[in-house]
């Protein structure tokens, strides 16, 4: 059966598809900018088929690289692979490109061919400055005088400053590509930049005060610093403009460089050993044979368990130190040899149970705060009794001897008042020896019982 019979017994039997091809035959063959449809759509599916296909022709560039060039899975050249990932899945898309190009056939002379010619070379240079962005890292680290030289937080500046000038090298030589002058347009951003500068204090003193910190190696990644009223945390990231410092409630304070370097900072981890500063009271029933007993326990303690500094290294201080309110106190002062916080308080701790069973092994305790209070004399006799003031208002009182020999009445109790009276009124008299007020005495001031004037003082 030759191609024309089955063509025609196809057409036969499939009538309709037989139409549809044709009129898609006569619909490719129609132009659009001058080229058949059908060619576009051949370099649109070519140029999808190398989309999807990015992934497994980003790994094949990248072994073929890696073979070529001698890297190997270990150390730098892990890491210069690693960092040629993201670049290589650039290229497969610059070939589908330039695939899908060349089937549209444009014309060499024509802009769009010359735009087809910028998308190209654009997406190979963005690759080509990604991959070297890529690699400022893994290069820096491999150079080791510059780890002699530089700390971890420096080291990562450079990094950050070295990929700077490559992404901006990058971007002047892709808009010169596209016929951008880039002399022109950094003459004019120094302007634009000037009037920025005068606007933007506060980011370069905060950007200067950052390389201020980093020259002076203040702090680090990982330490533990406090600035009084500012933070206190643990060092995550020193940026340009501020510092990342996690407290330990796990917050998180961005915190100005400015503020860092302008104030006092302590910086806990470069402690080489760790104080304990305490002050121990004991009563002062103790003698002088049981503070020697406490003191020389505490010391022969803390020289013979092995978590603190010898003497001979650091400060080392158990005395008797003052005389308290309510204490005799004794002072201990030394450091421990770890630093770690939580070391330190297993240390204290340890001392702390050592210290309890000395002072209670050498039959003493210890002091708390009280007061004392000492008499010197009691008052003799029985205090009066005070009664409620009779029906007038004046006030009534059952002197101590009366109150020996029993309670008093009313009218008992009334005639000792009246016998209080004197020539002058009513100056009531008590034992404290404060009178009561007069009543219409005489000019020449005679009160009541030992009373002298407006309110004497009694007998």
């Amino acid at each position: 059966m030759t191609p024309d019979e089955l063509a025609a017994r196809l057409e036969q039997a499939f009538p309709e598809t037989m139409q549809i091809w044709a009129g898609t035959q006569a619909a490719l063959g129609d132009q659009a900018f001058g080229l058949p449809i059908g060619r576009y759509l051949i370099a649109l599916g070519i140029f999808l088929l190398f989309l999807i296909l990015r992934r497994p022709l980003r790994a094949l560039f990248v072994v073929i690289f890696a073979r070529l060039a001698g890297l190997k899975g270990d150390g730098l050249q892990a890491d210069v692979r690693d960092a040629l990932q993201g670049p290589a899945g650039i290229l497969p898309v610059a070939l589908g490109a330039f695939l899908a190009f060349e089937i549209l056939q444009v014309d060499a002379n024509g802009r769009f061919a010359a735009l087809a010619d910028h998308i190209i070379a654009s997406l190979i240079l963005i690759a080509l400055f990604w991959a070297l962005v890529g690699m400022v890292g893994p290069v820096v680290n491999a150079i080791r005088p510059l780890k002699r030289t530089l700390s971890p937080t420096m080291i990562d500046w450079v990094k950050r400053i070295v990929a700077g000038v490559v992404v901006f090298l990058g971007g002047a030589v892709v808009l010169q590509e596209w016929g951008v002058q880039v002399g022109p347009l950094l003459a004019g951003m120094g302007i634009v930049g000037a009037a920025v500068a005068l606007g933007a204090q506060d980011l370069f003193k905060n950007l200067i005060a950052g390389f201020l910190i980093l020259i002076e190696k203040r702090c680090r990644y990982g330490d533990w610093v406090e600035v009084d009223g500012v933070v206190d945390g643990t060092v995550e990231y020193i940026g340009f403009r501020s510092t990342k410092i996690r407290n330990f409630d796990d917050t998180v304070v961005q915190v100005p460089n400015a503020a860092l370097a302008d104030n006092a900072m302590i910086n806990y981890t470069l402690m080489r050993r760790r104080r304990i500063y305490w002050t121990v009271g004991v009563g002062y029933t103790d003698s002088v044979d049981q503070l020697k007993q406490i003191r020389d326990g505490i010391e022969r303690y803390i020289l013979d368990c092995g978590d603190f500094v010898s003497p001979q290294d650091a400060s080392t201080f158990i005395r008797i130190d003052s005389f308290g309110s309510s204490s005799i106190n004794i002072m201990v002062y030394c450091f421990t040899k770890t630093t770690v916080w939580g070391e330190w308080l297993e240390a204290k701790e340890r001392l702390a149970y050592a210290m309890v069973d000395i002072v209670y092994g050498a039959g003493s305790s210890f002091a708390f705060p009280s007061t004392s209070l000492y008499v010197e004399k009691l008052p003799e006799g029985v205090p009066e009794l005070f009664l409620p003031p009779d029906e007038n208002g004046k006030p009534r009182f059952q002197s101590a001897s009366s109150a020996r020999k029993g309670p008093k009445s009313e009218k008992d109790i009334e005639a000792d008042a009246s016998n209080t009276k004197g020539a002058g009124g009513a100056g009531y008299a008590t034992r404290s020896g404060q009178a009561g007020a007069t009543e219409a005495g005489a000019p020449d001031g005679e009160g009541g019982e030992g009373g002298e004037g407006d309110g004497g003082q009694g007998s």
